[in-house]
């Protein structure tokens, strides 16, 4: 390992890649060939499944599950004990043979105690309320939540909810409507 810093607790698998600056607290398990980036935050009692994709500046707060099939980008947030589902349709007696995918694109937050039910797709820097379960995927900037989460809004990059002109009161950034979400005008010039 490179200068990760990784409580004497935590169980690391063979195949594990993780990478400068990254911390991973107390009792966590990393599974098999998982690959964790740069800068990252890992809390006490993540479970990471095996083949799991984390990449650089991801914070998961503590006691979330991560499994097999899920794709974390750039600076996305995970609050405590949020679950990612990989499996559609599980049954003990059958188990899969194979994980769906959910990738959670850049800069999502995630709330406490939410639920991915898989596959899903959550579009960069939306924002996913406490206790939400997200049943449909979710288009970039979308404010959603509740059971199932539905979008009440929409945020901008730095979290603030937008106003009616999709225009955020505190940094001023200005958004325009796509297909797939919000884009921010800058970026589109």
């Amino acid at each position: 390992m490179n200068k990760a810093t990784i409580h004497e607790s935590a169980w690391i698998d063979d195949g594990v890649e993780i990478g400068e600056q990254t911390k991973v607290w107390h009792f966590c398990h990393i599974q098999q060939e998982a690959s964790i980036g740069k800068n990252c935050t890992i809390g006490q009692g993540v479970n990471i499944g095996s083949k799991v994709h984390i990449s650089d500046r991801v914070k998961i707060q503590n006691h979330v599950s991560v499994f097999e099939g899920v794709i974390l980008e750039e600076d996305v947030f995970v609050g405590p004990s949020a679950v990612f589902t990989n499996v559609h349709n599980p049954r003990s007696p059958f188990p899969a043979d194979q994980y769906e995918k959910t990738i959670v694109h850049k800069g999502c937050s995630i709330g406490a105690n939410s639920t991915i039910v898989c596959p899903r797709e959550i579009g960069e820097w939306s924002m996913i309320g406490a206790g939400s379960v997200v049943t449909k995927d979710i288009m970039s900037h979308a404010l959603v939540a509740g059971n199932p989460a539905r979008q009440i809004g929409w945020v901008c990059k730095c979290g603030n909810k937008l106003n009616d002109h999709l225009q955020c009161p505190i940094c001023q950034r200005v958004y325009i409507r796509k297909d797939t979400g919000l884009y921010e005008i800058e970026d589109e010039i």
